[in-house]
């Protein structure tokens, strides 16, 4: 086996972090090993390699399903094709961002011809406005209307805050996975679907998972009632969770992506609010929940994902 490279310095070198790296393992892009000298993940010359390509695709903003592609084809028609769609797609939203500068310096051009003071002209301006509203949702670019559309749905994702909830999870008892390995999740998912199904109480959520970065994966937690016992969960350990204030946001489903930005959409909400702190520590951290039913997945592709960050009173 050639040199390695421990995931600390990988992770120092790359300026990524560790759940980036074990994100990309789970998505098949690169594989780490561990041995009896490292308890924790080392890294090959070749997955090094591997991950050099990614983050350089990830800055021309490939998605990773594109990049999930391109390595799993040979030759380089598969990559020439993806960049040449980002090409295209650069082109169109050019077009449009033209389209809109036009359509913008006519607006000022009516503002500064009319007395806004004068009640007619300000309906002639509000009359502007439907004119220019009717335009961007029938402009055709390229054989697809949609794209203006599209355009204004990533330019309000990219300038709407996002909405923060703050909610109280009371101090209970939780049955722990531990953190993944073998069947344990798989297990430890049957045990909670059985307790599910003889609940008495309405505290809702009951179940969350975790990121151990000390443990370097996931770990899975249940809410049980006071009737639980160690036997009832099947020899997972039942722990005491301290509860507390939450600051809550919605994504979409796991990609690493919606993760960081509704992370960083509830640190900034903190950092902006004089009377709030965030309150993360050991058995005390982000965790996260699916609120949506499987069948929304079917439907939608793809599943909502709640993401608390602990927070306190100043």
């Amino acid at each position: 086996m050639g040199s390695m490279m421990k995931i600390r310095d990988v992770s120092s070198k790359y300026d990524i972090t560790a759940r980036t790296l074990r994100y990309y393992e789970d998505m098949g892009l690169i594989s780490s090993v561990r041995n009896d000298d490292y308890a924790y993940r080392s890294y090959d010359e070749t997955d090094i390699k591997r991950l050099e390509q990614i983050l350089t695709l990830r800055k021309l903003n490939i998605s990773i399903k594109d990049i999930k592609l391109i390595f799993n084809t040979s030759g380089s028609e598969v990559v020439l094709e993806v960049l040449g769609t980002k090409v295209q797609n650069i082109d169109d939203e050019v077009a449009l961002l033209h389209e809109l500068k036009g359509i913008v310096l006519d607006f000022i051009y009516e503002i500064e011809r009319i007395d806004l003071s004068n009640e007619s002209s300000v309906k002639m301006l509000y009359d502007k406005a439907k004119d220019i509203e009717t335009h961007l949702t029938t402009v055709d670019y390229i054989g697809k209307p949609a794209n203006i559309n599209r355009l204004f749905e990533v330019t309000n994702k990219l300038d709407k805050k996002q909405d923060v909830r703050i909610i109280e999870l009371p101090a209970c008892r939780m049955v722990t996975s531990g953190v993944k390995q073998g069947d344990n999740h798989e297990r430890f998912n049957m045990m909670w679907e059985r307790l599910e199904k003889k609940r008495k109480d309405h505290f809702f959520p009951r179940d969350f998972m975790w990121y151990d970065e000390e443990k370097d994966d996931t770990v899975w937690w249940y809410a049980v009632e006071d009737w639980v016992t160690n036997q009832d969960t099947e020899e997972f350990e039942i722990i005491n969770f301290e509860g507390g204030l939450y600051a809550t946001v919605i994504a979409h489903d796991f990609e690493l992506n919606e993760a960081t930005k509704a992370y960083n959409g509830i640190k900034e909400w903190v950092e902006a609010n004089n009377n709030i702190e965030l309150d993360e520590h050991p058995g005390h951290c982000v965790m996260f929940h699916v609120t949506s039913p499987d069948t929304l997945k079917l439907g939608l592709g793809y599943r909502q994902v709640e993401y608390f960050v602990p927070i306190k009173l100043k």
